[in-house]
């Protein structure tokens, strides 16, 4: 048989407990343990209390289940049934506890709940109020918003921002992220979906592509020939701050533009880099003086910006695009100006970006971006804000508009190098440093000076002699003479350093491969004179006769107008009349294929 007695109680046999004094309390389970505690040992009522005890524990937990599950409940129902919580902008925190909100287009002075910590309240940053617009809760910035570029950065540190074309400008403060940031005009910029707020920025990839720190650390020194070209932009560019005096008395106006144009590969680039880099440097040695007397309104200059574009980099498919791009490289030239920095706009092959309207009328993009590139130089300041340099290999091509004075104000031409120019840029690329062979040496009795320029000369006496091996191209002109052109003709700069580097390359070549080799050796007179064969053998690509003109007209040779072309290099005279004779047989038209080709076999047997 079970014992069912209460473990707090005595053994049997014991002695009994005093019974307690009656309790006024109105718990059921303290009743019932006084009731047990009465009863004696082994009194059957005993089992019955426990049952009744168990039940009603029971009873009170399932009771504070329900009590709990319908407390959640309420409070399910009491959200559901509270007015809605509204979400606002953050733009002010003027006091404590105090912010400036807005909410729904409404500006609000709020309270701000002193439970939420004060960290979380940025401004820029989404909050939650309650109906009585008491700031609970701080939700973080906006993850979308529209991307604006930079126009220009106020004194006050807001930010303005052009926008589309038709729409107002925006002013807008910055979010607290945005305090410390370094911004420009040119960058681009996540503002809040209602336009109250800049938020984030964002590397601008195009400006950071085009855009210098500096201007390069190009010299004058470092141009081989080019006198004229290096000495008339050097007028054009030194002389006013030079003289200013003088050409203040003069009532000179500065040229704003200038316009470098000659064949390729000849420095036109190199030029324009050596030009600014001298400009920056005497404009920060003048600008004190200027900054002095008032007569500039921008900072004095501290550095240089380069803005180097490539003309096909501005084209875009994009309707309004290209003229974007186009305001946004001034826009940028003209906030590197107020950082202290004299920026240099160079636009490579500009005719292809600023061609003549009606050469480009098929693809009606020069004819909104030659005006807006035009709109873009009358608003700036010669020489004191933005200096433009274009180079192009055929200015024929640039749209007139844009070559007008007052724009591109000195147009220098960049010409092939002569014989005497050609000898200073193998002078440059072939530097006293390089390691010569040492039978070069040892016939200039070991003067290391004297072998480099004989070497020099012999290279550019193989190139400028007139020799029928050296002979590149005969033509035929409508006027019936007759011109030849050479090597020397079609010379370049970019053509001499690959020579050079030919050069350089088989005497590492060979000194690889005779590890074992005698020191000394270097680079041998044939070694130069076998890369001048190799490079116009490479670049030996003719034109058609159809297009001999322009071909022509690109490296800088402008003849009248070309009948036809013929006794190309390393062609025969036998060669020469099978080729006539079949030009002559398709511009007529009157024979067919069969009959040409007969025609030419028997000339040729005739002439054997």
């Amino acid at each position: 048989m079970s014992d069912h007695r209460n473990p707090d109680q005595p053994e049997s046999g014991g002695q009994q407990p005093p019974r307690r004094e009656a309790s006024a309390s109105s718990d059921p389970i303290e009743l019932i343990e006084e009731c047990l505690a009465a009863f004696p040992d082994g009194d059957p009522r005993q089992k019955l209390l426990y049952k009744l005890r168990h039940v009603i524990t029971a009873q009170s937990v399932a009771q504070d289940r329900r009590d709990t599950e319908l407390k959640k409940l309420n409070e399910v129902v009491a959200k559901l049934t509270a007015p809605a919580n509204r979400v606002g902008l953050l733009l002010e925190v003027p006091a404590e506890a105090v912010a400036r909100i807005v909410v729904g287009g409404a500006e609000y002075y709020a309270n701000i709940d002193p439970r939420l910590p004060v960290e979380d309240l940025k401004i820029g940053t989404q909050i939650l109020v309650n109906e009585a617009y008491t700031v609970i809760k701080a939700l973080g910035y906006d993850r979308n918003g529209p991307v604006l570029k930079v126009a220009e950065v106020l004194p006050d540190g807001r930010i303005r921002f052009e926008q589309d074309m038709g729409r107002q400008a925006l002013i807008l403060q910055r979010s607290s992220d945005l305090l410390g940031a370094d911004l420009k005009a040119g960058d681009e910029v996540r503002i809040e979906p209602t336009h109250r707020i800049a938020i984030e920025k964002f590397e601008n990839r195009q400006a950071r592509t085009h855009l210098l720190d500096e201007v390069p650390s190009v010299t004058w020194a470092q141009i081989g020939g080019q006198h004229q070209a290096i000495e008339a932009i050097r007028k054009a560019i030194e002389y006013p701050l030079l003289h200013a005096d003088t050409f203040t008395k003069y009532q000179f106006t500065q040229p704003k533009g200038f316009l470098l144009y000659g064949p390729p590969g000849c420095g036109k680039t190199l030029i324009g880099q050596a030009a600014a880099a001298s400009l920056a440097q005497l404009v920060r040695e003048s600008q004190g003086q200027a900054a002095a007397d008032g007569t500039s309104k921008n900072p004095p200059v501290t550095s240089g910006a380069f803005l180097h574009i490539k003309g096909p980099e501005i084209l875009n498919m994009w309707l309004g695009e290209s003229e974007r791009i186009v305001r946004d490289l001034f826009a940028k030239a003209r906030a590197r100006r107020k950082e202290g920095a004299l920026p240099f706009i160079f636009i490579d092959e500009a005719e292809s970006v600023l061609g003549t309207r009606r050469s480009m009328r098929s693809f009606n993009i020069n004819n909104t971006l030659v005006p807006m590139f035009c709109a873009e130089m009358d608003g700036i300041e010669s020489l004191h804000d933005v200096v433009i340099i274009l180079a192009s290999n055929r200015p024929d091509l640039i749209d007139p508009a844009v070559l007008r004075p007052g724009r591109i104000d000195r147009k220098i031409k960049v010409a092939r190098p002569s014989r005497e120019a050609a000898v200073e840029i193998l002078a440059v690329y072939l530097t006293p440093s390089l390691p010569l062979d040492r039978e070069l040496l040892e016939q200039n009795g070991q003067d290391h000076e004297a072998a480099r320029r004989a070497v020099i000369e012999q290279v550019v006496d193989s190139l400028f002699t007139r020799t029928d091996q050296n002979r590149v191209l005969s033509i035929r002109l409508r006027n019936g003479q007759n011109k030849v052109l050479y090597r020397g003709d079609l010379v370049s700069g970019a053509i001499l350093s690959s020579i050079v580097q030919r050069a350089k390359e088989k005497a590492i070549e060979r000194a690889v491969a005779e590890a074992g080799a005698p020191a000394g050796d270097g680079i041998r007179a044939q070694d130069l004179l076998d890369a001048v064969h190799e490079e116009y053998r490479e670049g030996e690509m003719l034109p058609p006769d159809d297009a001999a003109e322009e071909w022509l007209k690109l490296l800088d040779h402008h003849p009248e107008p070309v009948s036809y072309t013929h006794l190309r290099a390393h062609e025969t005279v036998l060669d020469l009349v099978c080729r006539l004779l079949l030009e002559k047989k398709n511009k007529k038209r009157q024979q067919t294929t069969t009959t040409a080709h007969i025609y030419i076999k028997h000339t040729i047997l005739h002439l054997h």
